[in-house]
């Protein structure tokens, strides 16, 4: 419990109160509902109305009297007031009974509230008080922020602002000096984190980074190691300072012996610091003005009446408590509307002597008034001032800088950072803008390569690494992004180190164990984020998740995602000759083929002109060239297949009309399985392996028997991430993305992957390197390459100014042709004849084919010749029986003729066989 909460529970249990109850709800005060205007019976309220005041000495009690009587005199008022005042005493149990047996016994509906002369606890010890009984307190001296809590004080506002709203003319004056960095030293009391948590809030909107944030014990303000850290680490020379003014004399003592005092260096303290008698010359501050108590008096007053006029014509007012009550009624005490008239003095908006009044939700004066002030040779200069501006209706910061005289008697502007001249350079190995060679003790690196160490975070120490290097990996670096360095590292006159990012990532924000917070950014973009360099230079795309934790330089090179694919041969099956037709064309032709045959066995057999005899006998002379159904046959495969006709080809008209109807549908036929066959077997690629694009089904429906990837930890591994759509191909990549570009390419090339997803640059050099590999799809997803620097870098404009320069003077073209397209194969002339011949894997279909004919062929005629000696044994016995029927007719010497007529009709029909 709050110990002033424990002191002014004791006086209240001496005066008979019951303690404060634990089933007092504060949230109760801001579920009242705001003033409105409504029907009710007013004639019965009050007509005088008393309004108590606790002041610092008998002066200002004098004033408050004063005005009072000023507001009764106004012959336009419906009602009056009384006032009833005494001196706060510096003893907050003694102020909080003097509002009990002075104040609440007189029925007062506010409290106006000063401080002692000495001491802090007093104005809340009134607060703590009026604020158990919901009566409205408004102070007008004290700006501590924790009066600004409502769980404590819940009927309180004042008519002067916190400490911590200097945050906001803070912010208003780096903006006007063009600041975007800050490092805030503060106290760790309710006022130092009050205004830390403020300025925050603020400084989002403003785009205003805190670099570093250091917090210190009031009294106990010893920071100099903190103050080394920055000193030596931190570019930014932008200092915000929240202390009291002993505080600020130990800080500055610091400040001094390290020198951070002098030029290049900017200070903006908070009022108190002012006090402080060593503070350095050129520091900023920003001082409250008409903060007069008797300002005060008179502003406070106004808001209590205009409230109290406003409540009386528009809501029954109720008498407030009388007494502090005893044990049996305190419960029943409390101010019925006082929440009520609470809200309405938050409502009340003028402009009064002390400026424009108006209050927010906590009850904190805005719209105060502040003068800037710079310190020199003991001297507060006003060189701005901070005001309500009645035509924007905003607070508006007006500030002469040529007025201004900054660390070291300065009069031009500090930048506000240190300028590093030696920059510690990033990179990723990535053919072509990064290529890299393992360096061997001894060697040295060629005269175009840097040498470019990485750190090695899979070596342990141990008894043969004991040293340093025996953690670092020595390569040689070149390539279009080392060319890209070099040439700025002139333009701009700076000079660098270069290093191999240690986990070589690009960086993403991912989950990494041994931190205190798991979620870190890993990579490159890691590397600028936790400060470890200054700058990258490596194919770094820029998008919306990085660029929120780094600054990016225009980019250096256009690019987008496409995809790579290995060329795959084209199909050469065994039914390769049946891909023109499908299966059921196939089916439909050898159905017409002998449903032609039908049918012109059928026109040949029943027309009166066919080859058929229509004699008294159905015996028809084998030898005279009739088409029977075996010859349509033959002759309908034989118009089909363009093979010749030979005998027995139908003889009647509407046969031989039919014939030629078979002969045109042959023709066509053949001729588009000719072109057909061409096209499929010599021109037609596989198309149907190829990748249409990201909208392929394959990718947004992925299948077990296709897949594809991209790099772990990449700008497209976070575009997949980011795409609703593509949700089911970024969960199916996850199992198989890689972790370089250089192993995703391997595994395309061995056959692991099916289509591997990545920046188009790189894509369209591998492609034009290895002519088995080739791009599919269009590009999407469009960026670009750009710099990468830490946020808010002062080298981000110095970079992108050069590049823009470097892209004028053609530069860039030259670095693309050396290193992107200077070593590019010619694929397109050697694909677009591919392949010259038709190959056995081609045709071998076919002559199975014809190799089946003749196994058939075979066949059949075995069969033949096993049916003929079947035949011809039945005939031979047929025969022997003739013979030996003659021989007995012959023997017996029969004269019959029947008989006789009977053997001879039998040896005819024998002889047909």
């Amino acid at each position: 419990m709050h110990p002033l909460v424990a002191l002014i529970l004791l006086v209240l249990g001496a005066l008979h109160c019951q303690t404060f109850s634990d089933n007092y709800d504060y949230a109760d005060l801001y579920n009242v509902a705001a003033p409105q205007q409504a029907t009710y019976e007013t004639k019965n309220n009050p007509k005088r109305y008393n309004i108590g005041a606790i002041l610092s000495s008998s002066e200002h009690i004098h004033a408050f009297i004063q005005e009072i009587e000023r507001v009764n005199n106004d012959s336009l008022s419906e009602i009056s007031f009384k006032s009833i005042a005494f001196p706060m005493s510096i003893n907050p149990i003694e102020t909080a009974q003097h509002v009990c047996n002075k104040l609440i016994t007189s029925e007062i509906y506010a409290v106006i509230v000063s401080h002692p002369r000495t001491g802090e606890q007093s104005p809340s010890s009134v607060s703590f008080t009026c604020g158990f009984y919901n009566i409205p307190v408004i102070g007008i001296s004290n700006r501590e922020s924790s009066l600004s809590n409502k769980n404590l004080h819940s009927s309180f506002l004042r008519t002067i602002p916190p400490f911590s709203h200097q945050a906001d003319v803070w912010i208003e004056m780096l903006r006007s000096m063009e600041y975007k960095s800050v490092v805030i030293i503060h106290s760790s009391d309710s006022d130092g984190r009050g205004t830390l948590s403020r300025f925050q809030n603020l400084a989002d909107d403003a785009n205003v980074k805190i670099e570093s944030i250091v917090e210190y014990e009031p009294g106990i303000s010893n920071i100099t190691h903190e103050l080394e850290y920055m000193h030596k680490n931190i570019h930014c020379r932008v200092f915000i300072l929240y202390a009291s003014a002993a505080d600020a004399e130990i800080i500055f003592d610091k400040v001094s012996f390290m020198g951070m005092d002098q030029t290049d260096y900017v200070w903006i303290v908070s009022e108190q610091v002012l006090g402080a008698s060593n503070r350095p010359n050129g520091i900023l501050s920003a001082k409250l003005q008409k903060s007069e108590e008797n300002l005060m008096i008179t502003d406070s007053v106004t808001v209590l009446t205009m409230a109290l006029r406003e409540m009386f014509r528009t809501l029954n007012i109720t008498t407030p408590p009388k007494s502090c009550g005893d044990k049996e009624t305190l419960g029943q005490k409390k101010w019925s509307i006082g929440p009520t008239f609470y809200k309405y003095l938050l409502n009340q908006t003028f402009n009064g002597r002390s400026g424009r009044i108006s209050f927010d939700e906590s009850g904190d004066r805005l719209y105060s008034e502040y003068e800037i002030l710079n310190t020199f040779n003991r001297d507060e200069n006003s060189v701005g001032k901070y005001m309500f501006d009645s035509n924007e209706n905003k607070m508006k910061l007006n500030l002469f800088m040529h007025l201004i005289k900054w660390p070291g008697n300065q009069n031009q502007k500090p930048a506000g950072f240190y300028v590093p001249k030696h920059l510690k350079v990033s990179t990723i190995a990535e053919k072509p803008f990064v290529w890299t060679k393992k360096l061997l003790r001894g060697e040295k690196c060629a005269e175009n390569q840097i040498i470019c160490p990485r750190f090695n975070k899979t070596k342990k120490k141990d008894d043969n690494f004991n040293d340093k290097e025996a953690y670092i990996d020595y390569f040689c670096c070149e390539g279009y992004c080392i060319d890209l360095l070099r040439e700025m590292a002139s333009r701009l006159n700076f000079t660098f180190e270069l290093e191999l990012v240690p986990d070589g990532l690009y960086g993403n924000l991912d989950f990494v164990d041994g931190y205190e917070n798991p979620r870190r950014w890993t990579g490159l973009v890691g590397e600028l984020v936790y400060k470890h360099v200054d700058m990258v230079v490596a194919p770094l795309t820029a998008n919306p998740e990085r660029s929120q934790v780094i600054s990016f330089s225009k980019p250096f090179k256009y690019e987008g995602i496409t995809i790579l694919q290995k060329r795959q041969p084209r199909k050469a099956t065994l039914a390769s000759f049946l891909q023109p037709f499908q299966n059921t064309l196939w089916g439909l032709v050898l159905v017409s083929v002998h449903v032609v045959a039908l049918a012109l066995y059928l026109l040949d057999r029943f027309s009166p002109f066919g080859g058929y005899k229509m004699g008294d006998t159905d015996i028809e002379d084998p030898d005279d060239g009739a088409l029977n159904l075996s010859g349509a046959i033959w002759f309908s495969w034989g118009v089909l297949l363009n093979s010749g006709i030979g005998e027995k080809t139908p003889s009647s008209f509407s046969a031989r009309v039919l014939g030629m109807f078979w002969a045109g549908f042959a023709m066509i036929v053949v001729a588009s399985y000719t072109a057909n066959l061409a096209a499929f077997l010599v021109l037609n690629p596989r198309d149907d392996y190829a990748l249409s694009g990201i909208e392929d089904a394959r990718l947004r429906n992925p299948t077990e028997g296709f897949t594809f990837a991209t790099v772990k930890g990449s700008s497209v591994d976070m575009f997949f991430r980011s795409q609703v759509h593509l949700f089911n191909a970024y969960r199916t990549m996850e199992e198989t993305n890689r972790n370089s570009t250089e192993d995703a390419i391997e595994a395309l090339i061995r056959g692991e992957l099916d289509a591997f997803i990545w920046d188009s640059p790189r894509l369209e050099y591998e492609a034009a390197q290895d002519c088995e590999l080739v791009l599919s799809g269009e590009l999407f997803g469009r960026s670009g390459y750009a710099v990468g620097l830490q946020k808010n870098s002062w080298w981000t404009a110095k970079v992108t100014l050069a590049l823009l320069r470097l892209h004028e003077s053609g530069f860039m073209e030259s670095l693309d042709n050396r290193w992107i397209l200077g070593n590019e194969k010619d694929c397109e002339s050697k694909m677009d004849h591919f392949p010259h011949t038709l190959g056995l894997k081609n045709m071998a279909g076919v002559f199975i084919l014809v190799f089946s004919g003749i196994v058939l062929a075979f066949g059949l005629i075995v069969i033949e010749i096993i049916y003929k000696k079947r035949k011809s044994r039945k005939i031979h016995r047929l025969s022997i029986a003739k013979r030996m029927g003659i021989y007995w007719l012959y023997k017996s010497k029969v004269n019959d003729s029947t008989v006789i007529s009977l053997i001879k009709s039998s040896a005819n029909q024998l002889s047909i066989y």
